[in-house]
């Protein structure tokens, strides 16, 4: 089903998705060589709880913790742990914020320390994906035109643009209506009506699109284990304009590139 958001309920998920973008913030400060990955989950699960918020991801769906961290190969809903970053490892930290009775969704992909110039490139690519992506989700257009977007940029680099996993709707639940997917035709699916809230999240592999399911049940790796890069946002399309909800400012503020 879908979903149309009046502008009072934009402005509370607007609320979540602050929230979130802090929670990001707070998580930048920690992200270095020698932390482990569950000590991000706790500094954002802490920051989310003492602001008002619930974690969108623990226990969804049986799911264990706050935040989704895929490191390197892994592409998305990988498990925080005992693992330890390390220079030149690249991460993804995926995160929900539930308030108010709505969700808020959105991803970034930090490199830690220095990492290749082939993998930094699609980091920088990826996320202007992202942005290719919102440029097209506007009032009157359709899923096709920012699904086409995403691919047609990320694959004149020959990056794999994954398939099986797509962007999705947000609202008072954390997948709604419409799928986004990150391929696709222009002016085909969906139409962007007043009131969609939506999340667009490229996930583009440096190999292969091709996937694979790890043995726990949700870590999603590269079929090649190359590379994979992963960036969100959030967005409210009206008829007067766009709005992208979620924030990566505070990452960027508090995180040394």
């Amino acid at each position: 089903m879908i979903y149309y958001k009046s502008r009072e309920e934009v402005e509370i998920i607007k609320e979540s998705a602050q929230i979130l973008g802090k929670a990001h913030g707070e998580v930048a400060k920690a992200v270095k060589p020698g932390v482990k990955t569950i000590d991000l989950d706790t500094i954002a699960e802490e920051y989310i709880r003492d602001n008002g918020g619930e974690p969108s991801f623990k226990g969804y769906n049986g799911f264990p913790s706050s935040l989704c961290i895929s490191v390197n190969e892994n592409v998305v809903h990988g498990f925080p742990g005992n693992y330890v970053l390390k220079e030149g490892d690249i991460i993804s930290i995926d995160c929900g914020v539930f308030y108010k009775g709505y969700h808020s969704d959105s991803a970034y992909t930090y490199p830690i320390g220095e990492v290749d110039v082939e993998v930094k490139k699609l980091l920088t690519e990826t996320k202007e994906s992202l942005y290719k992506g919102i440029e097209k989700a506007v009032f009157g257009n359709r899923i096709g035109d920012i699904a086409f977007a995403i691919q047609d940029h990320v694959e004149q680099f020959g990056y794999g643009v994954v398939r099986e996993l797509v962007g999705h709707g947000v609202g008072k639940s954390l997948h709604e209506g419409p799928e986004v997917p990150n391929y696709g035709k222009r002016g085909k699916g969906p139409k962007l009506n007043d009131g969609l809230v939506i999340a667009i999240e490229p996930m583009v592999n440096l190999g292969t699109r091709n996937i694979v399911q790890e043995a726990d049940g949700w870590t999603i790796r590269t079929a090649d284990r190359r590379p994979s890069a992963h960036y969100e946002h959030t967005v409210a399309i009206f008829k007067e304009g766009t709005e992208v909800l979620t924030t990566h400012k505070y990452i960027e503020e508090n995180y040394k590139f």
